[in-house]
C-alpha cells in the first residue's frame, strides 16, 4: 500500500496561496510561478478568489498552525514546509522533460534523498524525451486508426517503447522516429503468459515477470495471491479470480497474464 496518491495538478492561470517570508516561502512562490499559477500572498484573499491549494510557509510555529487550520477549514489542500504532520500533500523533487515530468517524493521524510535521486535520473533521461512525448501525442489519431483495439494499441506501444524497441525513450530517439515506426509497425498478436510465484514477496519477481505484470491487459489470478504482487499490475488492467485447478478460456487481443502461486508461496 502507498502512503499517498501522486497527482499532477494543473494550476496555470489559477490562484495559489503562498504565505510567509524567508527561503521556504520564496521557493514555493517560484515553484507556483514555474507552473503558471497566480501567487496570492494573503490567505483570506486567496480563499475569496477560489484558490484550491495553499502553501503555509510561516517560520513561526503558531502562525503556521493557525494558517493551516484556517486554510483546511476553507477546503484548501495545504502544504506546510518542514512540517509534514500538518501537510495534506508534499511537494516532490521534479525532473522536467516537459511534457514528461517525473516527481520523486519521500512523503516528507527527506527532501535531500528525493533531490539526489532526481540528479541521478537526470543523467539517464535524454533531453529529447519531451519531443518524443509530443510526437506521440500528435500521432494519436494515426495510432488509433492503425490499431483500433485498445489492447493491440498498448501492446504495440509497449514493444516500441520497451528496452531496445524502436522508440526506446532512453535511446535518445528523435520525434521523427514516431512516424517511421507507425508506418512499419505490424499488428501485434495476442499473447498469453503464465507466471508461477515462488514467494509472496514482490521483490522476488524477475525483471521479465515484473514487466509482464506491468504490461498486462487482463490478469487472471488465483485466490490468495498477495495484494502486494497484484499491485505490480496496471491499475486499469482487467482482473479475474480463478480456481487452483480451473482452466481459463478467456481470450484477449493484448497481453493476458495468468498468475498462479505454488502452495508454499502462499504460506506466511
Amino acid at each position: 500500500m502507498i502512503d499517498s496518491l501522486p497527482l499532477f495538478h494543473r494550476i496555470a492561470g489559477r490562484p495559489v496561496v503562498v504565505t510567509g517570508l524567508g527561503e521556504a516561502a520564496e521557493a514555493k512562490r517560484r515553484l507556483v510561478e514555474r507552473a503558471g499559477g497566480q501567487v496570492v500572498g494573503d490567505l483570506a484573499e486567496g480563499i475569496a478568489l477560489g484558490a484550491r491549494i495553499a502553501f503555509i510557509a510561516e517560520e513561526d510555529e503558531a502562525a503556521a498552525r493557525e494558517g493551516v487550520t484556517q486554510a483546511q477549514k476553507a477546503g484548501l489542500l495545504v502544504n506546510a514546509p518542514d512540517r509534514p504532520m500538518l501537510c495534506d500533500f508534499t511537494v516532490p523533487s521534479i525532473l522536467d522533460r516537459s511534457p514528461v515530468l517525473l516527481a520523486i517524493g519521500t512523503g516528507g521524510a527527506s527532501a535531500g534523498l528525493a533531490k539526489q535521486l532526481r540528479l541521478r535520473l537526470e543523467a539517464l533521461l535524454p533531453q529529447t524525451l519531451g519531443a518524443l512525448a509530443q510526437a506521440l501525442l500528435a500521432a494519436r489519431p494515426a495510432l488509433r486508426a492503425r490499431f483500433p483495439d485498445a489492447g493491440e494499441r498498448r501492446q504495440a506501444l509497449d514493444a516500441a517503447l520497451g528496452q531496445g524497441g524502436a522508440l526506446d525513450p532512453l535511446g535518445d530517439v528523435g520525434p521523427e522516429r514516431v512516424a517511421q515506426w507507425l508506418s512499419e509497425a505490424d499488428r501485434p498478436v495476442g499473447e498469453t503468459v503464465e507466471i508461477v510465484l515462488r514467494s509472496a514477496d514482490p521483490d522476488d519477481l524477475t525483471l521479465r515477470e515484473a514487466r509482464l505484470l506491468g504490461s498486462a491487459d487482463l490478469l487472471l489470478h488465483e485466490e490468495g495471491v498477495p495484494a502486494a504482487i497484484l499491485d505490480r499490475a496496471r491499475a486499469d488492467a482487467g482482473r479475474r479470480v480463478i480456481g487452483v485447478e480451473e482452466r481459463h478460456e478467456e481470450t484477449v487481443r493484448g497481453l493476458l497474464v495468468i498468475l498462479r502461486a505454488a502452495e508454499q508461496a502462499l504460506k506466511p
